[in-house]
Parts: C-alpha cells; sequence; structure tokens
C-alpha cells in the first residue's frame, strides 16, 4: 500500500515537472526581451548643431547678457535663430549697406543735366529791338527826326533785350541746378531714414525674441 502511493506521487511529479520547465522558460525569455520603452529600444540623441562662428547681436550693434547662466555656444546659437527668424518675419535684410550720402560728382552731375534741361527764353531780342524802335521814333519825332529816332532805338532796344534774355536764361539755370541738387541730396537723406526705420524695427524685434529665451539684449 506505501508502494503504490509512492509509485503515484512519483508519476504526479513527472507530470508536473514539464509544465514548471516551460513556465521557468517563458518567464526568463519575457523578462530579457527589450520593449518600446526599454533603454535597448530608445533611440540616440541627435548631435546638436555647432554653434556660428560669430554674435548674431553684435552683428546688428547689440549685446546680449545671458539671465540663466546659458553657455556661450547656446547663446551664439540663440542669437543666431532670433536673427534668421525675424529676418523671416520682417523681410528686412540687416546685411545690406546702409546708404550714403550723394557724393560731390553726383550732384554735379544732377545739376549739369537740370542747367541743360532748363527753359530757356526766346525772341529777346526782337522784342527789345521792337520796343526801342518805338520809344526811339517818339525821342526822334520831338527831336525832328522820328526815323532816325526809331533806328536808334532798335540798335539800343536789341542789345538790351538780348542782354535781358541771357540775363533770364542764366537764372533758370542756375535755379534748375539748385533744386537738381537739393532733390538729390533730400532722396539720400530719405534713403537714410528709411534705413534707420527698419533697423530700428529689426533690433526691436531681435531684442524680444532674445527675452523670451532669458536675455537681456542692449
Amino acid at each position: 500500500m506505501r508502494q503504490l502511493k509512492f509509485q503515484a506521487r512519483v508519476g504526479i511529479f513527472l507530470l508536473l515537472l514539464p509544465a514548471a520547465a516551460c513556465r521557468k522558460s517563458d518567464s526568463s525569455t519575457t523578462g530579457t526581451a527589450p520593449t518600446a520603452n526599454s533603454p535597448a529600444a530608445a533611440q540616440p540623441p541627435a548631435p546638436t548643431a555647432p554653434p556660428p562662428p560669430f554674435s548674431a547681436a553684435q552683428k546688428i550693434g547689440m549685446f546680449a547678457y545671458p539671465k540663466n547662466n546659458q553657455s556661450n555656444d547656446q547663446q551664439l546659437r540663440d542669437e543666431y535663430d532670433c536673427y534668421t527668424t525675424v529676418q523671416q518675419q520682417t523681410g528686412i535684410n540687416p546685411d545690406a549697406p546702409r546708404p550714403s550720402g550723394p557724393s560731390g560728382a553726383d550732384v554735379q552731375a544732377a545739376q549739369q543735366q537740370a542747367a541743360a534741361n532748363a527753359p530757356q527764353a526766346q525772341g529777346g531780342r526782337a522784342r527789345g529791338a521792337a520796343r526801342g524802335a518805338v520809344g526811339g521814333a517818339v525821342v526822334g519825332g520831338i527831336a525832328g527826326d522820328a526815323g532816325k529816332g526809331a533806328a536808334i532805338g532798335a540798335t539800343v532796344g536789341t542789345v538790351r533785350g538780348g542782354r535781358q534774355q541771357r540775363q533770364a536764361n542764366e537764372a533758370s539755370k542756375q535755379q534748375a541746378a539748385e533744386s537738381a541738387g537739393a532733390q538729390v541730396q533730400q532722396q539720400a537723406n530719405q534713403a537714410q531714414a528709411a534705413y534707420g526705420q527698419q533697423m530700428d524695427t529689426f533690433k526691436r524685434g531681435f531684442s524680444a525674441c532674445m527675452d523670451a529665451r532669458g536675455y537681456s539684449v542692449k
């Protein structure tokens, strides 16, 4: 009787042994397999781009000071990011050369062109001769020789009319030249003022961007 009980127990043990081995194998396999959240399945971090070799803040005449202990490399990256962002948003190119005032050669060329195109009076000598002849005839009539007085008056009137015409034409040329020179200077001043306004706008945008990233910009 005891022998039968012992054999039964041994048989039950032998039946359970393969199942236990399978559970152990499954547990071992499950424990070592990488999951989506395990370190083995995680992607390596992307390499950090090198910082630009220049300070974008100093490029536009500004200085940035980190308020959160940012490294120098990080500051250079932030400056460059803000620089390109503001440039894209405003369409302003800070790299464009600043407009300069007109050179003396430019002003002189504009004045010469304007003087050459200035309106010129015509017929001054003929009008002067006619007026002189009329006046001379009156004077000559009083003296007893109207014809001679008319001839003399016409000659004098021609000279006077020609002189007045030349003076009027010179004054017209001078006025046109002065107006052209002033216009050239005014255009240069307007270009410089527009450039200054654009740079002020760009600097305000840059300062706001850097302030949002934890910098004090002056």
